[in-house]
Formats: structure tokens, C-alpha cells, sequence
């Protein structure tokens, strides 16, 4: 009986052992650091209460999740890294159990944009790094995502041969939170980087956000008015008056239509500039610049606007025009009138002989729906009859190619803004006697020999976009296409920066060979 009773016991105590462990009820998470910036990292440890209400740490057992790993990643060991801006939940499970924490991730945001208005399109390097490549003028990018410290900052011009660097490398110290705008403005012997700093909240949904800088060193100081479509601005009152390297704003209004209109400051009935109407949509969130006007029309300036994403569009004074220009290359062809709109009556061109072309005329851009073309001694023969749109802002040239039996206009869009830091040149192939040719540049009197040509299988009616050359003197050789057989020259030029060269080429008078050239824009022959 004594046997029984101890071993009754010992089952009676292990029972109450049993009865009386404790086991996990509930876990907890939290982070080394609840905030942090992209990039930096923030440590996770979790705890456990058991049933008797004792806290142990946990280690084992235990799975991680992200709730947005565009904001922050996790590890298998609970280490949270910082990917983008926002608020993001981190979960721990262990068995059945969670536990949640949540980690702010924190950045500095950076916008550059070009408005130097002589300035070749650029590169801009952060870090040593090349961020945004081939800004051209007129252009923002999209806003970087960076972390907060000091950042080196530097433009490089896209010049021939190599890279001109254009800004030094400039330090920038960038706090959290903290949007920066980086413009590189004035002319290339001035350029500087001018910076500010915008709002980082989002614009409300009904509101259109905007900020304006003034980038035209040659515009006079002004005043800026954002008003209903045609509200006198002698009952309106100016957002604000700013000159060169100056910012208004930002100023947020509701979504809606609107015109824009600068005037001299101090004076509201000298405006020199008027968007009309334009929209400025919910939502948006708009860095407007204002830059130097580098097309055709009378306004001293033109508004570049861009958005966070780099979106980028252009604002054109209201009575912006079009320019065109005629250049009549068809060697077997007579002098000819142009007329606009079938307007028999009045030529807008009169006796255009070929090889001769015209200034460019300006002309609204809603006056011409098409173009015909007739011999200047009969009118109403018409060799040719075109629709042309126009754009607002825009320059074209209409060459007559072909021969007259097969006669017909090629029309190119002129990007006429002139580089301080090199020469723009540019060919159109319009002989139909040479067939597809190659064109090389080479020092003068070098030869072809050892050269690889600039342009290859140039076709008739090709026309390049324009190239970029040193400033110098160049000998221009044409040759049938996969040959060194000339067919233009050498024929020594010399170009100059900020210089315009456009070199067409044409069959003799009457037709066939030899090949000749039509040279327009700044050219000059030594």
C-alpha cells in the first residue's frame, strides 16, 4: 500500500506540474528607430507575455512582412530598410500570434531645369554620378528621391567632342522633408545654379499649385497677374512683381481656367506677355519659369512649365506667330510664285528663281491652310498644291525639290536657337541627280582618304537633324554613298559658335550634274 500511495503521489504532482506551465498569450514589436531616412536601416525585436504574465524576448520561430515594399523592406532577422518616402506597417507573426509596428520613411527631393537660354542641352551629375541626361532648354525633370545630407551637385554642357562642365561641382546640404529646385539660368557667360525650395504636401484635390521663376536676363522687371479669362487688370490685383533670378509664390488656387499676363511693373497696361486662356488642373502642382523668348513673336519671354514627374509643356504668348521660308530647288523648274490658301491674286512669294530662297516671312499660324505652288509667268498652272499646319512658335522651311515633271515641297521644322558653346550645322539632300551619298567634315585639305564619314547613305530628301561643331574651319566633302567618289567638293567652309548652317544640296542649272549646294543661314566661304 505504501508503494501505491508514493506512486499515486508522484502522478498526483506531475499532473499539477503540468497544470501550472505557462505558455505564449501575446507577442509585441518594436523598432530601433520609428523613423528613418531611404537607405538607413531600423533593427526589430519582439517580445512575448506568457500565461503567468511574464515578458521574455523572443527570437525563433518568427516572420516578417511589409505592408508597402515600395516604403521599406524587412529581413528574415527583422531588419527594416528604408526604400521610399511614406508610412509603412511592419507585422511579426509567431505561431498563431502578431504583433504590429509602424516606420516613417523620410527623404529630400530635388528638381533641376534648364533656362539658359544659349545653353546646349546638359547632363547633370549628382554624386559624381550622371542623374539626368540631354536637358535641353525649356525642360525640368522629374523630382529625385534622395537621401537627406549634403549632395554634390554639377552641369555638363553636351559640347562636341567632350562635356563642358558649365555649373562646378556645388555642394548642397538637403534637409528632410524638403523639396529643392535647381535651375540653371542666364546666359552660358553667366550661367549660375539658382536654388529654392518648394512645398512637399500634396496640392488638395481641388487646387492647382503653382510657382514661378523668372529665368530671362534680358526681360525687364514685372508684374504677374492669374486672372479670370479677360477680367481688366486695372480692377485686378498682381500675384507679385519679380525681376531676373526672382520667384513668386507658391500660391495655390482652385482648378479652373485662367489667363496669365506680365506686365512692366508698375505698369498694368504695358503687357508683354498674354497666355490666353489656359487650364490649370486639379491636382497639379506646376514650376512655371519664365524664359527668355528664343523663337519668333514679340514678347520678350515664353513660360516653361513642368510638373513632379518632368512632365514638360510651354505656355506661347497669344499673338505668337510661325515664320516660313521658301527655298525653291528644282533645277529645271522656272521662277515661281507661292500663294497661300489658293489666293490667285496676291503671291505671298513672287518670282522665286531657283537656287534663290526668301527670309522667313511671318505668318499667323490659323492664316495658312495650304500652299500652291505655280510658275511665276502662269498662274494658273499649279505644280504644286499642299495643306501646311503651322504651330505657333515654330519656323519651317518649304523647299520645291524633284524636277518639274515630278515636283513637290519638303518641308523641315528650323530649331533656330543659337549655342554660346558651338555651331549648329545641318544638310538636306535635294538633288534627285546624286542618288544616296556620304557626307565627311575633315580638317582643310586632310582628304578623305583615312575619314569616316559624319553622315552615311544620306537618301534624296533626307534632311539631318542639326549637328554640333566646333568652332573652325571644315572641309565638306559629298560622295556617292559607300564610295570616295566626290560629288560636292571639298568644298572649305568656316563656322562660328552660335552660328546657323544649313547646306542644301542641288543639281546644275537645267539639271544633272555637277552637284551643287544651296548654302543658307550664316554661311560664309573663305
Amino acid at each position: 500500500m505504501a508503494v501505491v500511495a508514493a506512486m499515486l503521489g508522484l502522478v498526483i504532482g506531475l499532473a499539477g506540474c503540468h497544470h501550472s506551465s505557462s505558455h505564449l498569450v501575446s507577442i509585441a514589436v518594436a523598432a530601433s528607430n520609428s523613423s528613418i531616412a531611404i537607405g538607413a536601416t531600423s533593427q526589430l525585436t519582439v517580445s512575448g507575455t506568457d500565461s503567468d504574465g511574464k515578458i521574455v524576448a523572443q527570437s525563433t520561430g518568427l516572420k516578417y512582412f511589409s505592408s508597402a515594399t515600395a516604403v521599406a523592406t524587412v529581413s528574415s532577422t527583422g531588419l527594416v530598410t528604408g526604400v521610399g518616402p511614406g508610412t509603412v506597417t511592419i507585422t511579426a507573426t509567431s505561431a498563431d500570434l502578431t504583433a504590429s509596428v509602424q516606420i516613417r520613411v523620410f527623404a529630400t527631393y530635388v528638381q533641376v531645369l534648364h533656362a539658359s537660354p544659349d545653353a546646349p542641352a546638359v547632363d547633370v551629375i549628382l554624386d559624381g554620378v550622371k542623374a539626368i541626361s540631354n536637358l535641353d532648354f525649356g525642360q525640368g525633370s522629374r523630382v529625385a528621391v534622395l537621401t537627406p545630407g549634403t549632395h554634390s551637385v554639377s552641369v555638363q554642357a553636351r559640347t562636341p567632342g567632350s562635356p563642358t562642365t558649365v555649373v562646378a561641382p556645388t555642394d548642397l546640404p538637403l534637409e528632410a522633408d524638403t523639396q529643392y529646385v535647381v535651375i540653371a539660368e542666364g546666359a552660358v557667360a553667366n550661367l549660375g545654379p539658382q536654388i529654392f525650395t518648394r512645398p512637399v504636401p500634396p496640392v488638395t484635390s481641388t487646387q492647382a499649385r503653382v510657382q514661378v521663376f523668372h529665368a530671362a536676363p534680358n526681360a525687364p522687371s514685372v508684374d504677374v497677374y492669374v486672372t479670370a479669362p479677360t477680367a481688366a487688370l486695372a480692377e485686378a490685383t498682381p500675384l507679385g512683381t519679380f525681376s531676373f533670378k526672382g520667384t513668386l509664390g507658391p500660391v495655390s488656387v482652385p482648378a479652373g481656367t485662367y489667363q496669365i499676363r506680365v506686365t512692366v511693373a508698375g505698369q498694368p497696361t504695358e503687357v508683354v506677355f498674354d497666355s490666353g486662356s489656359v487650364s490649370l488642373p486639379a491636382g497639379a502642382d506646376l514650376l512655371v519659369v519664365a524664359e527668355q523668348n528664343t523663337g519668333p513673336g514679340s514678347a520678350p519671354i515664353t513660360l516653361a512649365v513642368t510638373d513632379a514627374a518632368g512632365n514638360n509643356s510651354q505656355i506661347l504668348d497669344v499673338g505668337t506667330p510661325a515664320t516660313v521660308r521658301v527655298i525653291h530647288d528644282v533645277a529645271d523648274a522656272p521662277a515661281v510664285n507661292v500663294y497661300a490658301n489658293s489666293s490667285f491674286d496676291s503671291p505671298v512669294v513672287s518670282s522665286l528663281a531657283f537656287s534663290h530662297f526668301t527670309n522667313y516671312l511671318s505668318l499667323p499660324p490659323t492664316f495658312l491652310q495650304s500652299v500652291q505652288v505655280t510658275p511665276a509667268s502662269n498662274s494658273s498652272v499649279v505644280v504644286i498644291d499642299t495643306p501646311l499646319t503651322l504651330a505657333a512658335g515654330r519656323q519651317y522651311s518649304v523647299y520645291a525639290v524633284g524636277t518639274l515633271a515630278t515636283i513637290e515641297p519638303l518641308v523641315t521644322t528650323d530649331d533656330r536657337r543659337r549655342l554660346a558653346t558651338q555651331a549648329k550645322i545641318r544638310v538636306v539632300h535635294g538633288s534627285p541627280t546624286a542618288g544616296d551619298v556620304d557626307v565627311y567634315l575633315t580638317a582643310p585639305n586632310a582628304g578623305i582618304a583615312t575619314a569616316t564619314p559624319v553622315l552615311t547613305s544620306v537618301k534624296f530628301k533626307d534632311f539631318t537633324g542639326f549637328l554640333s561643331l566646333a568652332a573652325g574651319s571644315y572641309d565638306v566633302t559629298v560622295t556617292s554613298a559607300g564610295t570616295q567618289t566626290a560629288v560636292i567638293g571639298p568644298a572649305t567652309i568656316r563656322v562660328a559658335n552660335r552660328g546657323i548652317y544649313t547646306a542644301v544640296a542641288r543639281d546644275a542649272v537645267d539639271g544633272g550634274a555637277p552637284i551643287g549646294l544651296i548654302l543658307l543661314d550664316d554661311f560664309a566661304i573663305p
